[in-house]
């Protein structure tokens, strides 16, 4: 027996099936990551056609079957049509979406992730920061609510809060520049006396297969730790410098490829712009 459910979600994804379906993505409050049909939406004369299409925000009323989700009616309550009407916009929000849906998941509740990608959206649009800044706070943010976000307080080696000037992302986050002297001082030696920085020997020095140390600003480990600590609610009001932006892209681009490891369409499109 089939029951409905009422969800307060944001639609990440609509894909055509069949001649007139739809399937789609939501990120919902109370149960993460759900797929659903929407039946005949394609049609011309649907009623929810407009209901089923990406950025849609509100409330919506689904058959929950055994294996999947049919929706049967939504009560929108954002657009974000203005959204459409720049094309750079449009990627970032798309880019945004695909974010949300690769590091969500299925039935797990979602509030603070639907929060973060709503507020983001909503700061795309206000256009009092730029969107590549909007971007990596956005970023790093969601991972932060994931439980994934790097570690910027301390040194991922020693544990030391002082003299945080080097990011691993192998490690995980922040290293100290006595921890970043030391593997160097480390790593020169075995190299000396030939041994791979692939070896064993390598890695019980500390040093990861591959791994390499990203410079740090003071001021770039603030704006890390500021996004961090700040609601979201509250947090597009900053700028930074092109330095400590260049810093945080170049920062999260590597923990990303890292961690997540998956290629976002919509963000090479963004690149090609």
């Amino acid at each position: 027996m089939t029951e409905s459910i009422t969800v307060t979600g944001m639609i990440l994804s609509a894909q055509p099936m069949g001649e007139y379906d739809r399937r789609i993505v939501l990120l919902t409050k109370e149960r993460g990551k759900i797929s659903a049909f929407a039946k005949g939406v394609r049609r011309p004369t649907a009623m929810l056609a407009g209901c089923s299409q990406p950025f849609v925000f509100g409330k919506f009323t689904l058959y929950e079957g055994r294996s999947s989700y049919t929706l049967q009616a939504a009560e929108v309550e954002n657009f974000f049509a203005e959204l459409r009407n720049d094309l750079e916009s449009v990627y970032y929000g798309v880019y945004f979406c695909e974010f949300a849906e690769a590091v969500t998941r299925e039935g797990l509740p979602a509030k603070e992730e639907l929060k973060v990608l709503y507020r983001s959206l909503g700061a795309l649009l206000k256009k009092s920061i730029g969107a590549e800044l909007v971007r990596v706070a956005f970023e790093l943010k969601m991972l932060s609510v994931g439980g994934i976000s790097p570690q910027v307080y301390e040194c991922v080696k020693c544990r030391k809060k002082e003299d945080l000037s080097w990011f691993s992302a192998k490690s995980g986050g922040c290293i100290c520049k006595g921890c970043a002297d030391k593997l160097w001082l480390e790593e020169s030696v075995q190299s000396s006396v030939g041994l791979s920085a692939e070896g064993g020997a390598s890695m019980a020095a500390g040093l990861m297969p591959g791994e390499k140390f990203l410079p740090v600003l003071g001021s770039t480990l603030y704006t890390m730790q500021y996004i961090l600590a700040t609601p979201i609610e509250s947090l597009y009001t900053f700028t930074v410098s092109e330095e400590v932006l260049r810093q945080l892209k170049k920062i999260l681009k590597e923990f990303l490829s890292v961690h997540i490891g998956k290629q976002f369409k919509s963000l090479e499109m963004l690149e090609l712009l």
